[in-house]
């Protein structure tokens, strides 16, 4: 006679997940090493309860995006590549240029990237709020101080 045992797989219910809300000053922080961490917070691979295909992840609000650091020649060499799919419809944003006018868009822009690309990403995507300077409309929110290496 031999013992089975069964093991139950835990998948969490949108309705059971508890989010918290995370504060990073971008600050001399590196974009790329910064949104892979906040990427991995906005899906919630940081908890124990995490389930690929529901949204288990946390609030990040982003502050100082203009002081974001890059490395190498990335700050000349960079840009961002789209094209409106009619005649002439290419259009090319320089990372340098980008940071005087949007700086939001640049961790935006790689932030998503390491996203999935689907309708779990949009929605994960929506919990991520950037600002250029330090103020942000989320102190109701007390959200919490998270470094990033």
């Amino acid at each position: 006679m031999s013992k089975t045992l069964s093991f139950k797989t835990y998948s969490a219910k949108p309705a059971e997940v508890e989010r918290k809300w995370y504060i990073i000053d971008a600050e001399g922080q590196v974009l790329g090493r910064m949104a892979s961490e906040i990427a991995k917070v906005l899906r919630g691979k940081h908890k124990p309860q995490f389930t690929p295909h529901i949204d288990t992840g946390d609030f990040i609000v982003v502050t100082n995006a203009e002081k974001v650091a890059l490395t190498g020649k990335k700050q000349d060499q960079k840009s961002y590549f789209s094209h409106s799919h009619y005649p002439g419809g290419v259009k090319i944003d320089h990372v340098k240029d980008l940071l005087k006018k949007k700086p939001e868009r640049v961790i935006e822009h790689a932030v998503w990237g390491m996203l999935p690309h689907n309708n779990l990403g949009r929605q994960l995507f929506r919990k991520l709020k950037v600002y250029a300077g330090a103020e942000h409309p989320h102190e109701a929110q007390t959200p919490v101080e998270m470094k990033v290496n």
